[in-house]
């Protein structure tokens, strides 16, 4: 009879020998070994990292244009329908919800994408340090980011129409930033408190 450790062509394949002592710390540290070493994290990051931020942008800014078109769809296919039958009223208004509201939503989801990758550009550069705001004032020095975003986000997007088109797109969206930033300055909210774009 063969020994115990020894392949045995009908019983499969052997166990392994677990009669040695494993370390541990020469494995993988994860398992419960101990370091004499501390573990140090991380903290020079200012928050949420840019592609983080795009994708949670984009996807509220489609859900929102998809709402907010989805309604002007609903409005617009009833009172263009020209029939008073139910099923010619419910094919109005879907096609009018889906033109309008897929429309919305990518309209907004590219203006999302746009933003949080300017932001994450001016943030990444440290645009307030490089200008003196945050010298200044740190409030001025919160603000540069968002302000550059919107701005870039409106020139580029409308920048096909031509550059007094784009530089209004840029100055609304600088205005929209600015306006929202005097708000939440009067009414004492902690700006971009709320996590989504500028707000």
């Amino acid at each position: 009879m063969a020994s115990d450790k020894e392949f045995d062509g009908d019983a499969g394949a052997p166990l392994p020998d677990f009669s040695t002592n494993i370390q541990l710390q020469t494995v993988a540290p994860a398992l419960g070994g101990r370091s004499n070493n501390p573990d140090y994290l991380d903290y020079d990051q200012k928050g949420r990292g840019v592609v983080t931020t795009m994708f949670a942008n984009a996807g509220a800014a489609y859900v929102i244009g998809i709402a907010g078109g989805g309604v002007y769809g609903l409005r617009t296919g009833l009172s263009s329908t020209p029939s008073s039958r139910f099923r010619v009223k419910l094919n109005a208004v879907l096609n009018h919800c889906g033109r309008h509201g897929s429309r919305a939503g990518n309209t907004l989801g590219v203006f999302a994408v746009m933003y949080s990758l300017y932001e994450g550009l001016a943030d990444n550069y440290d645009f307030d340090e490089k200008l003196g705001l945050a010298a200044v004032s740190p409030a001025a020095a919160s603000f540069c980011a968002p302000a550059f975003a919107a701005f870039m986000t409106g020139a580029t997007y409308y920048a096909p129409s031509g550059a007094r088109v784009a530089g209004l797109a840029g100055t609304i969206g600088f205005g929209a930033v600015g306006a929202t930033y005097a708000g939440y300055s009067l009414l004492g909210i902690p700006y971009g408190s709320q996590g989504f774009l500028f707000l």
